[in-house]
């Protein structure tokens, strides 16, 4: 199902959200994070949710839009928040590549433009998840569903899918080394 399916990628845009979060306290501390893992989970961004997950949440916002107007209107502007979000990347990727290109910028600028991200889709998601998904199973039918299926590319999200793509391994493999380091914190 389209919810089950936007709300799996939810969940691993959290896990690389909670990495770049891990990244950016290793930068604050002075330390040099991993930007080959940073440079991933943007390039990530940039790909998957803007060609596909984006894309596909407006589809179904569309519909709402037709059958209940007023729901859509509680969640407000999809296409907007899509494109804030688009430009918060954009201002990520370009912070990242002066600290590579090792150019003058301050740390807490670095450090604010990586957070307002990470809060940003943080927030998005959470309202999605609350307020946008519930009203859109409850007012869509069973023909706007097979509409949207039909309109939108379902391919497999190239990171969190088995056969990722080799542009992702280093991150999916610090990922994966995270997810093991906290489990043993755990125990």
């Amino acid at each position: 199902m389209i919810i089950e399916r936007l709300s799996r990628e939810h969940r691993n845009v959290e896990t690389l959200l909670a990495v770049l979060e891990h990244e950016l306290e290793i930068f604050d501390r002075g330390d040099r994070p991993d930007y080959q893992v940073i440079r991933g989970i943007i390039y990530y961004f940039e790909l998957y949710p803007e060609l596909y997950h984006h894309p596909l949440e407006e589809l179904v916002f569309a519909k709402l839009k037709l059958r209940d107007p007023a729901a859509a209107a509680k969640v407000g502007e999809l296409t907007l928040e899509h494109q804030k979000a688009a430009e918060r990347l954009r201002r990520v990727g370009q912070a990242v590549h002066r600290v590579l290109a090792d150019r003058e910028i301050p740390r807490q600028n670095v450090d604010q433009v990586v957070r307002d991200f990470i809060e940003s889709e943080r927030r998005h998601i959470m309202m999605e998840d609350r307020d946008f998904f519930p009203v859109a199973l409850k007012a869509l039918e069973a023909q706007d569903w097979t509409e949207i299926a039909s309109a939108s590319i379902d391919p497999e999200d190239p990171l969190f899918h088995e056969a990722a793509e080799e542009t992702f391994s280093a991150l999916r493999a610090r990922i994966l080394q995270l997810e093991r380091e906290a489990e043993a914190a755990r125990h």
